[in-house]
């Protein structure tokens, strides 16, 4: 289907409700009734970008009113139009909104320029007619009028956005309120959800280049796929802690409620084992990876996970803790865990040293990745495994 009659379905499906929970499952991700099979021919909603909330701004950071919040952010697909996904999940007081754009078009939330989204709440915009290219940066950005309570950020975003009032300019590595830009494609298969830790979120990466793994995988699928990245600095699969809730905890709104979600890649668990110590038996942590495989597979998507990597170096590291590292690895390899998974593990390890991470890897924590090893475990990563075809 082409030109204006893709953009009418598009109109047609693409304004979801205004506030509430974000709609998941097959039609309100934009499917036709009829189907996978009819919306890829007729199109789907997916997710070309997406940033997990994490935790309240601390105080002192709070906006003035008038602020506009200028968010950086990059596609991984492509599409006809656009909606974008504003949270106030950690918010103490109403978030007023009077005015956002999406690459310098207007954008509208059940037809007005206004919005208010209470305390705890989100809301999805109208379809905003414009144009998405793959692999291309994208500015979103709206004016907060009045001053509010606590601000829903996601913080160590690794790209430049800006605060910007009547008297300055300022650069925060931070993504506020925005959680997620949707377009309309007839050409992706759906979504690609990257759920994990710092290391999904491509802590030691270069900033603002955009070489997180899933940043190289989404390079890899040419926008045949969106990639929505919910990694999280700090998060664990168990517990709650800097890095926000539990994964388990999160994981109905920062994978089932993706627009377009058809897969998910779950690389988590690391954080349990270096943060709880003796505490964290293996057998916990592979239980909870098998209830969001559970979970996932009752909305009929595929999982695959992967390995946990090395972090001999670290100043966290014990012979134990590893040996925990290694039983959960274990349980994964043996298919006991997801549908498929990828060897991490033995992509970036030492083989000198196997506990360690490879030294032309290792961004110089012991923990997390350079650019180069980013994109080694990209490209270790078959598209077959995606769908369960070929795993070449």
């Amino acid at each position: 289907m082409a030109g204006t009659a893709v953009l009418a379905t598009a109109l047609a499906v693409g304004t979801a409700r205004l506030t509430g929970p974000r709609d998941t499952g097959p039609r309100a991700a934009g499917e036709h009734p009829a189907g996978r099979e009819a919306a890829a021919a007729r199109g789907l909603w997916v997710a070309t970008w997406a940033g997990a909330p994490v935790h309240a701004a601390p105080v002192a950071t709070h906006d003035l009113a008038g602020t506009t919040v200028r968010n950086s952010v990059h596609s991984s697909t492509g599409g006809t139009a656009a909606r974008i996904t504003l949270s106030n999940l950690f918010g103490t007081g109403p978030l007023v909104v009077d005015r956002a754009r999406v690459n310098g078009r207007p954008v509208t939330f059940g037809g007005a320029g206004r919005v208010t989204v209470p305390a705890g709440d989100q809301v999805v915009s109208d379809t905003v007619r414009t144009g998405i290219v793959a692999d291309a940066d994208l500015v979103v950005e709206f004016r907060t009028p009045l001053a509010g309570g606590q601000v829903t950020q996601h913080p160590a975003a690794l790209e430049t956005s800006y605060l910007v009032d009547a008297r300055t300019v300022r650069p925060v590595d931070e993504w506020r309120y925005l959680t997620a830009v949707d377009v309309y494609s007839t050409t992706a298969a759906g979504t690609v959800v990257t759920f994990g830790d710092s290391l999904t979120a491509g802590s030691g990466s270069t900033p603002g280049a955009n070489r997180r793994w899933p940043d190289y995988l989404s390079d890899r699928l040419k926008g045949r796929w969106g990639v929505a990245n919910q990694g999280i600095p700090g998060n664990r699969l168990l517990t709650d802690g800097r890095g926000g809730v539990a994964a388990t905890t999160r994981f109905d709104r920062d994978v089932l409620g993706v627009s377009g979600a058809r897969t998910v890649i779950v690389a988590i668990g690391i954080n349990d084992v270096l943060n709880d110590a003796e505490r964290t038996e293996a057998a916990h942590v592979v239980a909870g990876l098998r209830r969001l495989t559970a979970r996932a597979h009752a909305r009929g998507l595929r999982v695959v996970g992967v390995t946990l990597t090395p972090f001999q170096g670290r100043w966290s590291y014990s012979p134990s803790r590893n040996a925990v590292r290694e039983e959960i690895n274990e349980q994964i390899r043996a298919g006991r865990v997801f549908d498929a998974y990828v060897d991490f593990d033995a992509v970036v390890r030492d083989p000198a040293a196997p506990e360690r991470i490879r030294a032309d890897y290792d961004c110089g924590d012991h923990l997390h990745f350079n650019d180069a090893g980013y994109r080694a475990l990209a490209h270790s990563i078959p598209p077959g495994v995606l769908t369960g075809g070929s795993q070449s």
